[in-house]
């Protein structure tokens, strides 16, 4: 298979494209993208013949594996099988069910949003039923928690008490420090300073939970850079420490880890469907960044070819301009954080750093099962830009109530492109994956109200 990767100077960096079979094997440290970009030897490229996510190595068609440095194989290695081990224990998934109910407050409603229905009217005059998955509900506000929970009581059964984590909008981190509270494990934060600062009301909450919260200054001093400075200390600690990596991204099995904990989501959503109206949604919808909500609520779906899925991602100022973080709709393929999958890079094969108005979506990445449901063509992709975005953030609490986050914004910006193309009655479920409280004081900065 011919792969155009970059070529590496000295210091790991791209210096410009070629074809090549093969990659570089050796662990390299981007100085100046302040990224771990390490490279392997490509998969053979094979026919895609069935849904196979992934197959036997980590792969999803010919993205994911393991683009690590060599000294974190072996843990990746045993975490799978320490993974599996503990997903066929009934004890552990009874552990971690029972914690969903009591703690997190599982199931999440799936709400009829009336007013938001009636507010676009489809090609044939009519209107569409929009639904929303309630993931704002759970306990820390979003749907983070999942993952969080499903990985920190990995570790506990690991005998693991040391736990580091990356975090954009804030979410991810305080739903780890949170369930690292309830566990009694220690937990180590790394943020970007810019998102520190937008985020600051998160930063507190993580803190107030007895995380302790690590500014990352590098770079553009967000997500990608705060995932740049986790992964160094997983590399150091790697013998006592356990990374929870908040996404459905990075190297194999976190893609495939981090979908299985968040498909609680779209189990419950299926069957909230039948007993709402005796069937299943026409649309499942979400908001895109790294990709974890999205892959949450779309893993129940993907094998019923009549249901459409849609991500949105954030088109920042415009995906024609290089401030966006539309990685999907904009990017090409490379290795970023341990996988290879979709990114946002210029000709010479260097990060362009994103841009987004939401602290979650504001990365150059994407998991790769998105990149291989954008290929195989089984899900879409769009971008909403950021004024899109706090159209949204106003439109859906303006006519229901609900505050959403900034990223869950963009999906529901995106209604007013999708709704005018459907037929009355088509019913869509978007998934609601965080509560606006954290970007409210971000938003004044925007919105004269």
């Amino acid at each position: 298979m011919n792969i155009s990767v970059p070529h590496v100077d000295a210091h790991g960096c791209a210096i410009r494209r070629h074809k090549t079979r093969s990659l570089v094997t050796a662990p390299r440290f981007c100085r100046r993208q302040n990224a771990l970009r390490v490279f392997a030897v490509a998969a053979p490229e094979t026919p895609v013949t069935e849904y196979q996510r992934p197959d036997a190595t980590g792969r999803y068609g010919k993205f994911g594996g393991k683009y690590v440095p060599e000294t974190l194989i072996p843990a990746l290695e045993q975490l799978e099988v320490d993974y599996k081990a503990a997903m066929a224990d009934t004890s552990f998934k009874a552990e971690m069910e029972a914690i969903l109910k009591d703690y997190v407050g599982r199931e999440t409603p799936l709400y009829h949003a009336v007013r938001l229905s009636e507010h676009f009217t489809t090609a044939d005059g009519g209107k569409a039923e929009i639904y929303l998955k309630r993931e704002d509900l759970n306990h820390t506000g979003a749907h983070k928690i999942n993952n969080s929970l499903g990985q920190a009581l990995l570790c506990k059964r690991l005998n693991k008490k040391r736990i580091i984590a990356e975090t954009g909008a804030g979410q991810h981190g305080v739903a780890t420090a949170t369930i690292c509270a309830r566990l009694g494990l220690k937990c180590i934060v790394y943020m970007g300073a810019k998102d520190m600062e937008r985020q600051a009301l998160n930063v507190f909450r993580m803190r107030l939970c007895g995380a302790e919260v690590r500014p990352v200054y590098s770079g553009t001093a967000t997500l990608k850079d705060a995932t740049s400075e986790a992964i160094r200390d997983w590399v150091t600690n790697v013998e006592t420490t356990h990374y929870i990596l908040g996404s459905a991204a990075g190297p194999h099995p976190y893609p495939m880890m981090v979908r299985d904990f968040q498909s609680v989501i779209g189990r419950e959503t299926r069957a909230q469907c039948l007993e709402k109206w005796g069937g299943a949604p026409d649309i499942v919808m979400a908001c895109v960044g790294g990709g974890s909500n999205a892959i949450g609520i779309f893993h129940e779906f993907v094998n019923d070819a009549d249901i459409r899925l849609i991500g949105v991602e954030a088109g920042g100022e415009g995906v024609d301009t290089n401030k966006h973080a539309a990685t999907l709709t904009r990017g090409s393929p490379g290795v970023l954080h341990g996988s290879y999958s979709y990114l946002l890079q210029d000709e010479d094969g260097q990060i362009i750093d994103p841009h987004s108005i939401s602290a979650g979506l504001d990365y150059p990445g994407i998991g790769p099962e998105h990149s291989f449901l954008k290929d195989i063509g089984r899900a879409e992709y769009y971008a909403v830009t950021d004024s899109e975005a706090l159209d949204g953030f106003q439109l859906l609490s303006r006519l229901e109530g609900i505050i959403p986050a900034l990223e869950t914004s963009h999906a529901i910006a995106y209604l007013a492109k999708l709704v005018p193309t459907l037929k009355s009655g088509t019913r869509v479920v978007i998934n609601c994956s965080g509560r606006g409280d954290k970007d409210v004081n971000n938003a004044m900065k925007y919105l004269q109200l």
